[in-house]
């Protein structure tokens, strides 16, 4: 990954698109990540199947974080 350091919020509109470019030269794929203000664009090219496959393990990974947070926040009484 080049180096870039961004933050967004995902919401539970966030949109995603994939977009295959099939340039027989460069094969690669968009991974688009938006909402109403904000798009980021993950270009992957041949060879980071395996990166894409981590994101989305990451990506499972966080959403099990988050609803385990979730839980735990709805189980607590005052």
């Amino acid at each position: 990954m080049e180096h870039l350091t961004t933050s967004a919020h995902i919401e539970s509109d966030t949109r995603f698109r994939v977009t295959p470019f099939t340039d027989r030269a460069n094969p690669f794929v968009s991974l688009r990540i938006g909402g109403d203000f904000v798009e980021i664009a993950l270009l992957a090219s041949a060879g980071a199947s395996e990166a894409l496959r981590n994101l989305a393990a990451a990506a499972i990974e966080a959403a099990g974080a988050l609803d385990a947070l979730t839980a735990d926040a709805s189980e607590v009484t005052v």
